[in-house]
């Protein structure tokens, strides 16, 4: 490490508290300080380069400084960097509100904007909640969640979501929230498909529903793929059945698409597969292209006319971010919506999908991974200690460690959930390199699995 890096490394450990990490592992476990990125690749000080894999957590959809995005954000601060929404508004906000709304699935026509994916899913649930209670029906007060589910780690978002290793600590903190059986096909019989299986395990959940629909606001799941749940998947089939069944007992749907939407599924947004409309679309991540923090709650006019009286009532939304809508932010996210408007990112993320799965292919056959799984631009390479009875390795081990470990060796940012390797990368990465992450996953896996 050079004398750069190491100052740098040096000064973080000294004031900086990171997240999702066990610091003391910083004494033995070298921080990589990153001066500039371009496209897939970050560099950092000594003039290394890592391709970025999991675009730096999911939110990078068009490469790092993207010259179409970095330049819709300068000419924004030049001429408004910030204004309160409340009684005041800007172009920049009422314009992507039009657009997303325009995207969005059928039916979703207002937008209300937050900072981040936890605080869009606590929009989502203050709006349901409130909904009901605006509407005369008070004994509405519940959620229901999918195990193995994730929405962030505000107090709201983390009661609904369904890892105890995130949420275990804080239990006495959250309120309780319903859950269902994850529909993850990782856990199908043998030859059941993923249709199959998701429709299957569907009846637990509806028998959930049906018996508390009386004290439900809503139902919140991520559609089609668990992301920090070791990026499990499960078929469009799941998310036709509920949304007929939160209808048929006046339940409301929450899809967090904070995660999967902007084409990370194969469609602009995963809803689209099963051809539904949620009540509440949760947006955020990709939304900037990975440029600024913001999240949007999509909803529907019957909602917002919940909300909308004289103000006596003392029925209005009294949530608020202090820099709700910010025009800097705003400004990326146009800019992302205009390179999914003129250029074909779905069709050719279609083919960048494709090539991943054949750069991986191989690995479905080796002996300690139980299996490759794949929707759209998110790829899983799973690690067992087994292969026949799908025994994992014991998490105290920390097998994936080993493969980031060997990645940063290699050149490239791979993060695994636990003993999942994944590829989530920029939309702009080219199909060699898509062969160079898979060599590099490959090699790492060896090395992980080896006693």
């Amino acid at each position: 490490m050079s004398s750069i890096n190491q100052l740098l490394a040096d000064r973080d450990r000294a004031v900086l508290w990171h997240p999702c990490t066990q610091m003391q592992d910083h004494e033995w476990l070298p921080l990589v300080p990153i001066r500039r990125g371009e496209g897939v690749w970050l560099e950092d000080h000594d003039g290394r380069r890592y391709l970025d894999a999991i675009s730096s957590w999911w939110v990078n959809l068009f490469g790092h400084a993207n010259p179409r995005i970095g330049a819709a954000v300068t000419g924004q601060a030049r001429r408004l960097e910030h204004v309160l929404l409340a009684g005041f508004t800007h172009e920049p906000a009422i314009e992507l509100a039009e657009r997303l709304v325009a995207l969005a699935p059928p039916g979703l026509s207002r937008c209300f904007y937050a900072d981040s994916g936890s605080s869009a899913v606590e929009v989502a649930l203050k709006m349901s909640f409130h909904y009901w209670r605006n509407s005369g029906r008070p004994a509405k007060t519940r959620f229901i969640c999918l195990e193995n589910g994730y929405h962030g780690e505000t107090l709201g978002a983390l009661a609904v979501g369904g890892l105890p290793l995130y949420k275990e600590a804080y239990g006495p903190l959250l309120m309780q929230a319903l859950v269902a059986p994850s529909p993850d096909c990782y856990q199908r019989a043998d030859g059941e498909s993923w249709m199959d299986h998701s429709r299957r395990s569907f009846e637990s959940m509806a028998r959930l529903i049906a018996e508390h629909a009386h004290q439900t606001c809503a139902v919140i799941v991520e559609p089609l793929v668990q992301c920090a749940g070791n990026m499990r998947m499960y078929h469009p089939v799941y998310l036709r059945l509920l949304r007929e069944y939160c209808d048929r007992h006046q339940v409301h749907l929450i899809a967090d698409e904070v995660a999967v939407g902007f084409g990370r599924t194969g469609t602009l947004f995963a809803c689209e597969q099963a051809g539904v409309s949620p009540d509440f679309l949760c947006l955020g991540k990709g939304l900037t292209g990975g440029y600024l923090p913001l999240s949007a709650v999509l909803t529907t006019e019957n909602v917002y006319s919940a909300f909308y009286d004289r103000y006596t009532s003392l029925k209005a939304f009294l949530h608020s971010h202090s820099y709700t809508g910010n025009p800097l932010a705003c400004a990326a996210a146009l800019a992302t919506l205009d390179i999914f408007e003129e250029e074909p990112v779905i069709e050719r993320n279609r083919e960048l999908a494709s090539r991943m799965g054949e750069a991986v292919a191989h690995l479905a056959n080796h002996p300690h991974v139980a299996e490759v799984r794949q929707t759209g631009m998110i790829l899983a390479i799973e690690m067992v200690r087994d292969k026949a009875s799908r025994t994992p390795f014991p998490w105290q081990e920390r097998r994936g460690l080993k493969v980031y470990r060997h990645g940063l060796e290699r050149g490239a940012l791979l993060r695994p959930l636990g003993n999942v390797v994944y590829f989530m990368p920029p939309y702009v990465i080219a199909p060699e390199e898509i062969d160079f992450l898979a060599s590099v996953a490959g090699e790492g896996i060896e090395i992980a699995v080896a006693e």
